[in-house]
């Protein structure tokens, strides 16, 4: 009972093949039920942009974005086929019931054009807004652009709150190109926002309220200013001196997404840890390991007359295995601890520059990471125990971890439930470090948090901004040769400022103070 598109066929068959697949559907009964993801350009199945709605089974050439995609199912880009045989869009949409699933943020741009925007065959899975009966499956995070999340008050009867309010008041002050405080009764009751004016009185009261919420957000205080009234502070005051451990999924992960942060904990004297959660090796490319071999075989040269024989084994090995390496090769354990090796060496180097002392610098290696693969274990207890001895080590008054979950490989993801699983096991232990500690989540380079969620924002100078850059350029091995920048051809310090700089920008014009950049953090609550 299973059909599949035969993929083995010769070309001058395809042709043939793909029309007895369509007589073979129609024999069946036609389709009752089809399950579908979506790539990152729209495609269902695999049409491309520009597959028409009459489109029906054929041979069609995979582009460069799904080919990228399709890398974490094949292991390697070589290994992809440059065609595929695909049911086309008309044979799909002929389905009684449509599914469509998609995870994860780097989904919801793509989700937004499918449900919200025009028809076209560019976005070729658009068409689906033509059927009776098509459902999407699609988790928060996949969702988060579309209106109904982001601008709800436009679509429905909306559930007022202080995130909601916050989000409409921006949302308007963007529309109307005003800031927070020159909003009036006009603007709001224009808007479809006159239920704001009914529950503050007046447009004055409302964008007051919004001004303050929002200034409350910005200190350069991250670890709380001592000796002040901390009422209206993101942090509190006491302890002075707090113990802190910045957890970073990658090893600069700290610095890309809170480098000046971090860097201001440091200078503001607090006990600053910093947590790499795994060696990050698999993002090392093979010349960065050929570069340091030659100079580890030189030294030996150099300085030990050519007479270490580990080291001479060890690079005749390599360099033969390098040599003869496929783009499908698994890494050899040596060539990973290698890699790893240079990582390490690139954070101990930012964290000396950041003022980190080495001693509080502690590389975790959590196990799922050392699959050797894209493809990472699942996370498990033993990752767990891990983030949990460190926490019991440290009894931290702040921790910051990664929430930002568009990490194109799961990383960050599986990371972050680590650190959390290992918090809720203190937690149910009663841990007496935990009452009074506070949990801070920062993004990457991928997106920024959304105003309305954000509750602390550490501005920085042009000098501290420059200082940061600084540091996430110690990083070497992660700028042109990084293997997984992604889609995005800017260089990960240039994601970083941008970002900063489009946060800085925001909060000033909705009338805010103008910093050069800001760095955000939203509050986790166990």
């Amino acid at each position: 009972n299973i059909h599949t598109p035969d993929g083995s066929i010769s070309q001058d068959e395809v042709i043939e093949h793909c029309h007895a697949y369509e007589q073979l559907i129609a024999a069946e009964g036609g389709i009752d039920i089809a399950l579908l993801g979506i790539g990152r350009m729209g495609n269902i199945a695999t049409n491309e942009p520009g597959s028409t709605l009459s489109s029906t089974s054929r041979i069609i050439l995979i582009d460069q974005t799904s080919r990228d995609e399709m890398t974490n199912s094949f292991g390697t880009q070589e290994q992809v086929p440059p065609c595929s045989i695909t049911m086309g869009i008309h044979t799909l949409l002929s389905a009684h019931k449509l599914f469509i699933t998609a995870w994860g943020e780097e989904k919801s741009d793509i989700v937004e054009k499918i449900v919200e925007g025009p028809i076209t065959d560019a976005v070729p899975a658009s068409f689906i807004q033509t059927h009776n009966d098509a459902k999407f499956f699609i988790d928060l995070s996949a969702a988060s652009k579309l209106t109904r999340i982001v601008h709800p008050w436009l679509v429905t009867n909306c559930e007022w709150n202080d995130k909601t309010i916050r989000a409409a008041v921006v949302w308007l002050c963007q529309l109307k190109q005003k800031p927070i405080l020159k909003l009036t009764n006009k603007d709001y009751n224009e808007n479809g926002l006159s239920e704001l004016l009914a529950r503050y009185g007046s447009a004055y009261n409302c964008n007051i309220k919004i001004f303050n919420d929002l200034q409350h957000t910005i200190t350069g205080w991250p670890g709380g200013k001592p000796n002040a009234d901390d009422t209206n502070r993101p942090e509190r005051a006491l302890p002075a001196v707090k113990r802190v451990i910045v957890f970073s999924p990658h090893p600069d992960d700290d610095v890309i997404s809170m480098g000046g942060t971090l860097r201001r904990l440091v200078q503001q004297n607090h006990d600053v840890h910093v947590a790499y959660e795994t060696s990050g090796n698999i993002a090392v490319g093979d010349e960065e390991v050929t570069r340091f071999m030659h100079f580890v075989n030189g030294y030996n040269q150099l300085f030990c007359n050519n007479e270490d024989q580990v080291i001479k084994k060890m690079y005749a090995d390599i360099k033969a295995f390098l040599a003869q390496k496929k783009p499908s090769d698994m890494d050899t354990p040596e060539v990973r601890t290698i890699k790893g090796l240079i990582r390490r060496g690139e954070a101990r180097t930012a964290c000396t520059y950041n003022g980190v002392p080495l001693d509080h610098v502690h590389f975790l290696d959590l196990p799922f990471y050392e699959s050797g693969k894209i493809e990472k274990l699942p996370m498990g207890e033993k990752d767990v125990e891990i983030v949990r001895a460190l926490l019991q080590k440290v009894k931290p008054h702040q921790i910051y971890v990664a929430g930002d979950l568009a990490d194109p490989h799961g990383t960050h993801r599986k990371c972050t439930d680590a650190v959390l699983a290992a918090i809720d096991l203190e937690k149910e232990a009663g841990a007496e470090w935990l009452n009074d500690c506070r949990i801070w989540m920062y993004r990457g380079a991928w997106a920024e948090w959304e105003i309305e969620n954000i509750e602390m924002c550490v501005p920085m100078s042009p000098e501290e901004l420059r200082g940061k850059r600084n540091c996430i350029l110690k990083h070497s091995s992660q700028m042109e040769s990084a293997p997984f920048l992604g889609n995005d051809e800017r260089l990960f310090w240039q994601r970083a400022e941008d970002r900063n700089h489009a946060t800085a920008e925001l909060y000033h014009s909705l009338g805010l103070a103008c910093y050069e950049a800001m760095e955000a953090f939203v509050r986790y609550i166990p």
